[in-house]
């Protein structure tokens, strides 16, 4: 397991040493505008490895606007190279050692599990049981009444979910269409919402927003989505899980995918995909699947799986699982979503497709999506209180069209038409598609799909 310091200490320190600094220089700034500055000086210091007095010092201004611009274009110097409308998002934040991520937890050890009345003598209760033995019960009226009674939960709740499971009778939103960005060209997916919560912790998880979560939420009623499923579908849709949780994290226990695979069996019309990083293949090797099951990974550099995805299986593990449910019957998905722009990307997201093809034959794969990174901007507070030395931030990101943080749009262009140069190297066949990007990007790029 990979595990690295939070840097609350290093990172808190810095900003600390930053706002004096600002307080210093320009004291005739208002609180807004020393706000700004000081976030600005922050990120780099941060990204450039820089002492914060030493840029505040070298800082030649007359005024606000005249230094916020020098300093926008050190923190933004590829976008303002290729002069894109800048749109940065500067919020005021503060680190707290609480709320840091403890990345030596162990994966997923509950200390307590909750059940919605009348579900106690339920299949997934009885595995939870045997699974974890010594776990206390409690019975609740319904996960909505007790996250009533427990409003302003924290980040460090949220740090805590995997402590808690919750069993659920689900009563509406089995489904629902992909939640496409404003703008965005749609990939026609649909969401099987088949819980809630993620025991893994990726440092851009947009999880971490719902902050209101208290735990894992597990349905107990697959049934219910099966029966819904029947006025829900159409011919030629493609739905999934691993929206809103790992697809197979937890299947060891929850044994829901023999459950969905032999429901799909018999509605062939259909695709049903499982979104992973796991290696938690066991119950999938044991059934005998059709062609419209897909089993798909979630892939990035082993550098980036070490800085952004704690708790996932390496690079190696996921592309050994890949090959083993090919070997069973499987058809393959990769999904290189987010894709992270740093130093380096190009080479090292190149060994990452020249290893999908030492595992797997092009032909058994299904499709191949690429999305960059892109982020509420709601998130990036969140991301650094829990993550306090990451350098998935360091990266150029500001507003897009859809009001979420994005890298400018050549950086993106560029990325993708890298990753479908190199792809399409391997096969010229396999559907690729692009994850929530409008019209413009994909005639950008249309010409190397």
């Amino acid at each position: 397991m990979r595990f690295y310091q939070s840097g609350y200490t290093k990172e808190s320190n810095r900003l600390a040493r930053i706002r004096r600094a600002v307080k210093s220089r320009a004291p005739h700034f208002g609180v807004n505008k020393q706000r700004e500055i000081a976030r600005l000086l922050y990120e780099i210091s941060k990204r450039e490895k820089t002492l914060p007095q030493k840029l505040i010092s070298e800082a030649q201004f007359e005024n606000y606007k005249v230094l916020k611009t020098i300093l926008l274009a050190r923190r933004f110097p590829e976008a303002t190279r290729q002069k894109e409308a800048l749109r940065p998002y500067l919020p005021d934040f503060s680190f707290s050692q609480v709320s840091s991520v403890n990345l030596k937890r162990a994966l997923f050890s509950p200390k307590k599990i909750f059940v919605e009345q009348g579900l106690e003598f339920s299949e997934i209760v009885r595995r939870l049981k045997k699974a974890f033995p010594a776990i206390p019960i409690e019975k609740i009226p319904s996960l909505k009444e007790y996250q009533g009674m427990r409003k302003g939960l924290s980040i460090g709740d949220y740090n805590r979910r995997s402590e808690k499971v919750f069993v659920v009778a689900q009563k509406d939103d089995y489904f629902k269409k992909c939640p496409c960005t404003a703008g965005a060209q749609g990939c026609g997916y649909h969401i099987f919402n088949c819980g809630f919560g993620c025991v893994f912790e990726c440092t851009y998880c947009f999880l971490q927003q719902y902050t209101n979560t208290p735990g894992i939420v597990l349905p107990a009623n697959l049934d219910a989505y099966f029966d819904a499923l029947k006025h829900y579908q159409k011919s030629g849709m493609r739905c999934g899980t691993g929206e809103f949780s790992d697809s197979l994290a937890l299947d060891s226990i929850t044994g829901y995918s023999k459950s969905i695979i032999d429901f799909f069996k018999n509605i062939p019309e259909v695709t049903f995909e499982f979104k992973t990083k796991s290696t938690q293949i066991a119950h999938l090797l044991e059934e005998s699947p059709r062609g419209n099951i897909v089993v798909s990974w979630s892939l990035n550099p082993q550098k980036m799986i070490d800085q952004n995805e704690f708790f996932t299986p390496a690079l190696n593990e996921r592309l050994k699982a890949a090959q083993e449910c090919r070997r069973a019957g499987y058809r393959i998905g990769f999904h290189f979503d987010p894709l992270i722009y740093y130093p380096g990307w190009r080479k090292d997201y190149e060994n990452v497709v020249s290893r999908i093809f030492d595992f797997l034959s092009p032909d058994c794969i299904a499709w191949i999506s690429l999305g960059t990174f892109r982020c509420s901007p709601s998130l990036k507070p969140i991301l650094e209180a829990r993550f306090p030395s990451n350098s998935i931030l360091d990266g150029e990101l500001f507003l897009g069209n859809d009001n979420k943080l994005r890298y400018s749009f050549a950086a993106r262009r560029d990325m993708y038409r890298h990753l479908l140069t190199t792809i399409r190297k391997f096969s010229k066949k396999i559907w690729v598609y692009l994850c929530m990007e409008d019209r413009a990007m994909h005639k950008a790029v249309k010409n190397e799909q």
